[in-house]
């Protein structure tokens, strides 16, 4: 399973650094969600697998009201 890679290193290799100096614990769930999110917002693109979560679909009854 080849996982998301992103299309310009030099770019992810500098929000990796600024995600190292904001946060205390790198890495961690906080510190990479903020640098994927910063990548994104500096015009960085991945190539790859989409690996975001599919929402379930719910079967039987539903609750309304």
């Amino acid at each position: 399973m080849a996982s998301p890679t992103p299309n310009n290193p030099a770019l992810w290799s500098r929000v990796k650094a600024a995600a190292r100096k904001k946060f205390d614990v790198y890495p961690s769930a906080y510190a990479n969600a903020w640098a994927a999110k910063e990548y994104k917002k500096r015009g960085g693109t991945w190539s790859g697998k989409d690996n975001r979560v599919a929402k379930k679909k719910t079967k039987g009854k539903t609750k309304r009201g």
